[in-house]
């Protein structure tokens, strides 16, 4: 199983809405990959690893799927229409990273 991780940067000043993110990007992509999407998981930085230091990433989610070439399958089609949601939500560059999941 892979997860491919989408992170936005807490970048002062930066918008990003965390309730559109959750309600209807988060479903669209889950509605257009169909079963190559496993499952989901969203989340919003509260902090850093040092006490009153600020969130590394303001908000990401986790896409679960059982292989590259299965993520590739489900997103690629629909990539244009996802892409084009983002600027609903944020105003923010993500940073992407496809993992191996070793344990889940």
């Amino acid at each position: 199983m892979i997860k491919v991780s989408v992170m936005y940067p807490n970048t002062p000043g930066a918008r990003f809405d965390h309730d559109y993110y959750r309600d209807t990007h988060l479903p669209l992509v889950k509605a257009r990959m169909g079963e190559h999407c496993r499952s989901y998981t969203i989340d919003r930085g509260l902090g850093g690893g040092a006490p009153d230091t600020p969130a590394t990433y303001v908000g990401m989610c986790h896409i679960f799927c059982d292989s590259v070439e299965s993520f590739q399958a489900g997103f690629g089609p629909h990539a244009e229409e996802i892409m084009a949601d983002i600027p609903n939500y944020t105003d923010l560059s993500p940073v992407i990273q496809i993992s191996e999941v070793i344990v889940g």
